[in-house]
């Protein structure tokens, strides 16, 4: 299955690199492709994944950028060690706390220089081995973006429902093509990354810029293995984050339903009223009003002030937030891959 489109929306996102290290000069590297995977306690799972990477890959031009989102286990230890035994080809960053996947994807990316880059995840589910059919059409088509769409999805229950509305939530809110899925397991080319590279602030949310930068994006069918240990970092509380940010910060349809419903809720009030007045003047004198009604009503348009103010609210307070400087990530520490300029993975 796939989708393209000959759309092509390109903009600026200009925005300060708050925590970010500079990147590496791209001209100076012939590298073909490179890994962006994000780390969060995956002491145990992240050396085969790297390890199956450089098998892969041997004799290419690659390059393995783990980024270490403040994990509470020996997941830096083992990246590091990683890095020791590749020292020409894996960098490891090291947050200083835990800022959520989408930041973690982002100070990556900030640190890679192939032409392609591949985003996959720490839990093995990803097989390297795809990564090549991946390119392979993303190159062929032209595309921008190809997105992995798992063929057998061995997450949890959970999981797949928080990701079954999210999708829905997409469809509605960044005008995401319906039969397009957004998942983890991307390969992007160097235009698209350079572009992502410029936005910054502390509510990311990467399929979203994506979609607001270009329209040349494509799907194909890929494995999805199971975990090889540990248990999913997504939590009800990050998946409603993931979201909110969305929802949020990519569109100001919620701006417009609160709007919305406070013209119908005025509109329905006017027309209460206006009944009540026919009854008590020209049908019925003497009916009562109704203290339980009028309460009712009370109520009812109490809940839809608090929920157009509570809106706004968020509004306002991310445009605060904005404003503060708070940034999308802090790099704690860098060890980057002293490679030449022609080292290949395994050479």
């Amino acid at each position: 299955m796939t989708i393209s489109s000959a759309a092509n929306v390109h903009e600026h996102v200009v925005a300060g690199q708050s925590g970010a290290l500079p990147s590496r000069n791209q001209a100076q590297d012939a590298i073909e492709l490179s890994f962006v995977i994000p780390v969060f306690n995956a002491g145990d799972t992240i050396e085969l994944v790297v390890h199956e990477i450089h098998a892969v890959f041997a004799g290419r031009a690659c390059e393995v950028v783990l980024v270490n989102d403040g994990s509470r286990d020996n997941s830096q230890q083992v990246c590091q060690r990683l890095a020791r035994s590749y020292p020409d080809s894996v960098t490891v960053l090291e947050l200083a706390r835990n800022f959520g996947e989408q930041h973690a994807v982002m100070a990556g990316l900030q640190h890679t220089s192939g032409q392609y880059v591949a985003v996959l995840d720490d839990d093995g589910q990803n097989p390297p081995h795809e990564i090549d059919r991946m390119l392979a059409a993303l190159r062929s088509h032209g595309w921008d973006v190809v997105y992995g769409r798992y063929e057998h999805r061995q997450h949890s229950r959970f999981r797949r429902l928080g990701s079954w509305f999210n999708d829905i939530v997409a469809n509605v809110m960044i005008g995401k093509p319906r039969d397009l899925y957004l998942s983890s397991f991307k390969v992007m080319n160097r235009l698209l990354v350079d572009e992502l590279i410029w936005c910054s602030g502390p509510f990311l949310y990467l399929d979203g810029l994506i979609l607001r930068i270009t329209r040349r994006i494509g799907q194909i069918g890929v494995l999805h293995l199971p975990r090889q240990g540990g248990r999913s970092g997504y939590t009800l509380a990050k998946l409603f984050q993931l979201w909110l940010n969305m929802f949020l910060g990519f569109s100001t349809l919620p701006l417009r339903c609160a709007v919305l419903m406070g013209l119908i809720s005025a509109g329905v009030s006017l027309a209460i009223l206006a009944e009540i007045a026919m009854e008590r003047f020209w049908i019925h004198p003497d009916l009562p009003v109704g203290i339980p009604m009028i309460i009712s009503c009370v109520v009812f348009f109490a809940g839809v002030q608090l929920v157009v103010l509570g809106t706004i609210g968020e509004y306002v307070g991310r445009i605060f937030q904005y404003q503060n400087g708070e940034p999308s990530f802090v790099v704690r520490s860098a060890h980057l891959a002293h490679r030449a300029r022609s080292t290949k993975i395994g050479s």
